[in-house]
């Protein structure tokens, strides 16, 4: 049995905003445009037999926008980065450049006081494991960049280093098709109209 799960990554909130771990901005109108863009190749994903969302706001509301009417789905929810919530990348890194350079050298580890790696691509993993296998069902789930990383890396069977060198735009797709355990990916297109980091 097999079944295909298509992740449209959400609309960004602005292109002039810089990334925050455990982003929970709602959309902002450049987002909403985005996804209006956007939407004449995604509104086809809606036919899927189960639509599900990441519980972020932005997550939410592209589902919604797109016309799926996703349920919520709390494995899907990003990384749990501790103290460093609400911080970019480069703030943690002033804070805590010791921690930082510690998190990103180990999957394992934990300096944030919250999720490890490891832990976050094996949670999305067992997400992805546990969809009902109907033979050639069809699944869509919108969910953070970060989210859709931590799938690919689950599904490629790859070493967890290799999630930063994976790059989902917004409202990308990329579907993986297969059963618990042995996934494989289809590149499913790009949106030449959504924005650039």
């Amino acid at each position: 049995m097999h079944v295909r799960v298509t992740f449209v990554a959400a609309a960004r909130s602005s292109s002039l905003l810089a990334e925050r771990f455990e982003d929970d901005r709602p959309l902002d109108q450049a987002g909403w445009a985005e996804v209006q863009r956007a939407a004449p190749e995604l509104v086809p994903l809606a036919a899927a037999e189960l639509r599900y969302c990441a519980p972020t706001p932005r997550s939410r509301a592209t589902g919604d926008a797109l016309g799926y009417r996703p349920l919520v789905q709390l494995a899907l929810r990003d990384c749990d980065m501790g103290r460093w919530r609400g911080l970019t990348l480069g703030e943690a890194m002033a804070r805590e450049p010791e921690a930082v350079d510690s998190w990103l050298a180990d999957p394992r580890s934990t300096p944030h006081e919250g999720e490890a790696m490891l832990s976050f691509i094996g949670r999305v993993g067992n997400w992805l494991d546990t969809r009902p296998a109907d033979d050639g069902g069809r699944i869509v789930a919108v969910a953070e960049p970060s989210v859709i990383r931590a799938a690919l890396v689950y599904a490629l069977m790859a070493p967890p280093s290799s999630y930063w060198n994976v790059d989902v735009r917004p409202l990308s797709t990329v579907t993986v098709m297969g059963s618990a355990g042995r996934w494989s990916l289809r590149f499913e297109g790009a949106f030449p109209y959504a924005s650039r980091v």
